[in-house]
C-alpha cells in the first residue's frame, strides 16, 4: 500500500510517500496518511487512476492507494514502512543559508510528524552553485544526519531556488558509517552498502570512470562481494556531459569488461546525467548501492523491449531498471529514461511535450514489467536540458502526478537531442 501527502509550510513544498505492506499495515485500502481519501490523485498514462484523495484544507491533501505490498534495533524489516520525501522552496530571494535551514527544518518536521519511527538512509541535495554551496550544505545536513548517506550534486532546481532535497527513510533499520566511507544499512535480514559523492582526480573522464569503478570493485571485494553480482544501482554525474560522455562510457565499459558485465550477462541499473561538484577537477561523481550479506533478494532486470532497446546496441552499458524481491515487498529502481524507441532512436526531436509523453510511456512499460504502476512510485527525479522547457514539463507532471514526490532539476541528458529524462523508485 502506498499513501501520499503534500503540504506547504514556511517557504517549503513537501511531498511524502509512505509504503507499507498491506498485511502488516493494519489499514484498510484507500486510507491516506492519517485521514481517509476519496478522489483520484494521479493518472496512469493509459488506464486512468484508482487513487483516492480528500482536501483536508486549502493547503494540505491526503492520498492513498490500494497496492500490496525505529531507527533503533532492527525488526527484520517485515511490515516496516518506507518513505520518499521531496522538499523544495518557494522563495528564491532568500539567502542560501536561509534556504538550507528551511529545507532541513521541513525535512525534520515531516519526519517527526509522519515518519517518527523511520531513519533517513539516503539524502540527495540538488545545488544551484556547488562551488559556493557544497561544503556548507553537506556540513549542515551531516550534522543532523550523521549516519545517513548524503549526496550533493550541482543540478539547479528549476523553480529558481538554490537548493532542493530528496530523502529516502526506512523503519526497522540500523545505519552505520564504516571506516572506508561506506554507509551500512541492516534490517535484521538484509544488508546494504552505499557509497556517495565519490570523486577522483584522474586527468580525463575515461580515467576517472575507471578509477571510481575500480575503487568500488576493490571495496566490494574486501567484503567478499563483486560488482557483477552485488551492485544494484549506480548514479554517474558527468560534468559537461556533451563533451565528456563518450569518454566516460568507454571507461565504464573497460571496467565492465574486466568484471564480466557483458551483453550476454547483465549490467547495472543506472543514471548517467550532467552534474557538477565543488571542484572543477572532478569530471565524474558516483553514487552506488550494493546488497551485502548471504541473503539476497530476487533480482530481475527490466527491458520493456516493445518500447526500448538494449543499451548495448548503441554502445553503452546499463540496465533499464531492476526489480528486487524481498520477503514482503518489491523495490524497483528505474534508470534514467528518455524518449527513446526500441531501435535506439530519439522520439520527437525538438518537441518537449511529445518527448515528455514518450518518456512517461517508456517508464510506464518498465514499471508494468515489474508488476507496478505509477501508483506504486515513491519518488521521481526529472532532468531537463533547457530551462525554457521547465514550465511545460512542470505543468505536465503537476497534472499527471499531482501527489507523487518529484523534483525537476537542470541537467543536460547524454544526447543533445534528448530534452528531458526521468528516473524513479517504486515499492510494492
Amino acid at each position: 500500500m502506498t499513501e501520499f501527502r503534500r503540504f506547504e509550510n514556511d517557504n517549503t513544498n513537501v511531498t511524502i510517500s509512505r509504503f507499507s505492506p498491506d498485511k502488516e499495515s493494519g489499514k484498510e485500502p484507500g486510507k491516506g496518511l492519517g485521514k481517509e481519501s476519496d478522489k483520484g490523485a494521479g493518472k496512469e498514462p493509459d488506464e486512468g487512476t484508482d487513487r483516492k484523495t480528500c482536501r483536508a484544507d486549502d493547503r494540505e491533501s491526503y492520498r492513498g492507494t490500494d497496492n500490496k505490498g525505529s531507527n533503533k534495533t532492527p525488526d527484520n524489516g517485515s511490515g516496516s514502512s518506507e518513505y520518499g520525501i521531496t522538499v523544495s522552496l518557494t522563495d528564491p530571494t532568500l539567502t542560501f543559508d536561509a534556504q538550507m535551514d528551511s529545507l532541513l527544518a521541513a525535512l525534520g518536521k515531516a519526519s517527526r510528524d509522519y515518519a517518527p519511527h523511520a531513519a533517513p538512509v539516503f539524502i540527495r541535495l540538488f545545488l544551484s552553485d556547488p562551488a559556493a554551496q557544497q561544503e556548507k550544505a553537506y556540513g549542515k545536513a551531516s550534522a543532523l544526519y550523521r549516519d545517513c548517506a548524503i549526496s550533493c550534486i550541482g543540478q539547479p532546481p528549476l523553480n529558481g531556488t538554490k537548493i532542493a532535497l530528496w530523502a529516502w527513510l526506512r523503519e526497522g533499520v540500523t545505519i552505520s558509517a564504516a571506516e572506508d566511507g561506506l554507509f551500512e544499512i541492516h534490517d535484521g535480514r538484509y544488508h546494504e552498502l552505499w557509497t556517495v559523492s565519490k570523486t577522483t582526480s584522474g586527468s580525463s573522464p575515461l580515467i576517472q570512470a575507471e578509477q571510481l569503478l575500480d575503487e568500488w570493485c576493490e571495496t566490494l571485494e574486501r567484503r567478499g562481494l563483486t560488482l557483477k553480482s552485488d551492485c544494484m544501482r549506480t548514479w554517474f554525474f558527468v560534468r559537461d556531459i556533451d563533451t565528456n560522455y563518450r569518454e566516460f562510457v568507454t571507461g565504464r565499459n573497460n571496467v565492465f569488461d574486466r568484471q564480466g558485465l557483458t551483453a550476454g550477462s547483465h549490467f547495472i541499473a543506472s543514471t548517467g546525467i550532467d552534474g557538477a561538484t565543488a571542484s572543477a577537477e572532478n569530471i565524474v561523481m558516483m553514487d552506488a548501492m550494493a546488497i551485502a550479506g548471504s541473503l539476497k533478494p530476487g533480482i530481475r532486470y527490466l527491458h520493456a523491449e516493445t518500447h526500448l532497446n538494449r543499451t548495448s546496441q548503441y554502445g553503452v552499458r546499463f540496465e533499464r531498471g531492476v526489480a528486487l524481491d524481498y520477503d514482503d515487498r518489491r523495490r524497483v529502481f528505474i534508470s534514467g529514461t528518455a524518449s527513446i524507441d526500441n531501435r535506439g532512436r530519439v522520439v520527437a526531436p525538438g518537441d518537449i511535450k511529445k518527448q515528455t509523453a514518450r518518456m512517461i510511456e517508456n517508464v510506464a512499460m518498465l514499471l508494468k514489467e515489474a508488476g507496478c504502476k505509477f501508483n506504486d512510485v515513491s519518488t521521481m527525479i526529472v532532468y531537463l536540458r533547457d530551462t525554457a522547457d521547465y514550465t511545460v514539463v512542470r505543468d505536465i507532471f503537476s497534472e499527471t502526478f499531482s501527489d507523487i514526490p518529484w523534483l525537476i532539476v537542470l541537467a543536460p541528458i547524454c544526447r543533445p537531442a534528448w530534452l528531458v529524462e526521468m528516473e524513479c523508485m517504486a515499492l510494492k
